[in-house]
């Protein structure tokens, strides 16, 4: 994959959070596009409605939104086909190994627990493109599974 080519998209239903995290991919300066959306049925209605050259390389979805969460979204993602090659990074302030394991056995390939420092989200974001990459295709390893800035 070219790192200059890297498609990234957010579900994520807090403004601030998607701010936060656009702007710290501005900053990284890795080549990236990033788009975001406000809850999972808007995810799911652009995952649909987007042809395969162009869904996203890495999507980063929160667990808890509102219409439908991430968790249900994930579900429907690892059930379509079409969906194969996208790498998903659950983004959350869930710190719930209820919530890690369910999201480690539908197929997540990282958590990453959002940082409340906006150093330790760029370290972690940058270390999340290469994760997601490197850990594609399953089995999963769950060891490599949770993220951390630090």
């Amino acid at each position: 994959m070219n790192v200059k080519s890297i498609k990234i998209l957010l579900a994520d239903d807090d403004e601030a959070d998607r701010l936060l995290f656009k702007e710290a991919f501005d900053e990284l300066n890795i080549g990236t596009s990033v788009d975001t959306v406000n809850d999972g049925e808007e995810l799911m209605t652009l995952m649909h409605n987007t042809d395969n050259e162009n869904l996203p390389h890495i999507l980063f979805l929160d667990i808890n939104m509102p219409r439908k969460n991430g968790l249900e979204c994930l579900k429907e993602i690892r059930s379509n086909q079409k969906y194969k090659e996208v790498s998903v990074a659950i983004y959350s302030t869930s710190s719930s190994e209820n919530d890690m394991q369910e999201t480690f056995l539908h197929g997540a390939n990282v958590y990453i627990h959002k940082p409340n420092d906006f150093q330790k989200l760029k370290k972690v974001l940058e270390k999340a493109i290469t994760y997601a990459n490197m850990y594609q295709n399953p089995p999963f390893n769950k060891e490599n599974f949770l993220l951390m800035a630090e």
